[in-house]
């Protein structure tokens, strides 16, 4: 009973861990919020925007980055102060950032699990599919009429919203241009995006795809990183350009802040 515990308390913590990322010290940045009434997810959304130093003398349309975790309290301050410094080091070209804010993360974040522990950690989980069809149907098609953006699309996320930007490579590929996962939760329904992976890859679509996922040493979710990038790395897609950054020195609660700044230069610059 003690192991059952302590196993559900590390699952919790995992799946809850943006908070830790992200430090209260993160100055917050000029950005813009606007609320939208999902019909997809029954709820209303509270966006945040951050566009580049230049965006409102420019005319210039911008790729866009996506992330779950998006509150002014959670990621956001983080991701859009990290874009603004690569920005200014000419590290990478200027996009506009989009982070939606959390109403019930575990539910949104989390596919459909079979797993009875799994089911344990919110009152109601597996709402990933309606989240990906309000940012599919709703929220792409709002951000394209608010600003000037190309088509390039990508998504960023840790913990339970690494997992969600995973399972949507995965199921919806088409979705997102460039996906960035750190420490993804991939033990999520006893690690069924890992036993699928070669099935999912095998129905690619034909375009070009980047993805960048890194491993901590957190033991329920180091074993699968690994698996996965062995998996691409014997399925060799030629349109899938890919890249595993195993990180054993680092935490589940450090990796994010310690391999972001790679992760995006890698991803959106396009060099591999």
């Amino acid at each position: 009973m003690k192991f059952i515990y302590y196993n559900l308390i590390f699952i919790l913590v995992t799946l809850t861990s943006c908070s830790n990322s992200s430090q209260p010290n993160d100055p917050i940045p000029e950005y813009e919020t606007f609320k939208i009434q999902s019909k997809q997810v029954g709820e209303e959304r509270v966006v945040n925007v951050w566009t580049p130093e230049n965006y409102n003398a420019s005319k210039d349309s911008l790729p866009v980055m996506y992330m779950a975790d998006g509150g002014i309290k959670e990621d956001f301050p983080h991701i859009a102060n990290t874009l603004d410094k690569l920005i200014k080091e000419k590290k990478i070209k200027p996009l506009i950032l989009v982070g939606i804010e959390n109403t019930q993360r575990r539910r949104d974040l989390t596919g459909f699990t079979e797993v009875a522990k799994d089911k344990e950690i919110a009152p109601v989980v597996g709402g990933s599919d309606k989240f990906r069809a309000f940012i599919k149907d709703e929220l792409f098609t709002e951000i394209k009429n608010r600003y000037r953006t190309t088509s390039e699309k990508s998504i960023i996320g840790e913990s339970a919203s690494g997992l969600f930007v995973m399972e949507t490579f995965f199921l919806t590929p088409e979705m997102f241009d460039n996906y960035i996962a750190f420490d993804p939760s991939l033990w999520w329904n006893n690690h069924y995006l890992v036993k699928t992976a070669k099935e999912h890859l095998a129905k690619f679509p034909t375009s070009e795809k980047r993805i960048w996922f890194a491993g901590s040493d957190a033991e329920d979710i180091s074993p699968f990183t690994k698996e996965l990038a062995d998996i691409f790395k014997k399925e060799n897609k030629e349109n899938v350009k890919w890249k595993f950054s195993n990180e054993p020195k680092e935490s589940h609660i450090t990796i994010f802040r310690a391999t972001k700044e790679k992760a995006i230069i890698w991803t959106l610059n396009k060099t591999e």
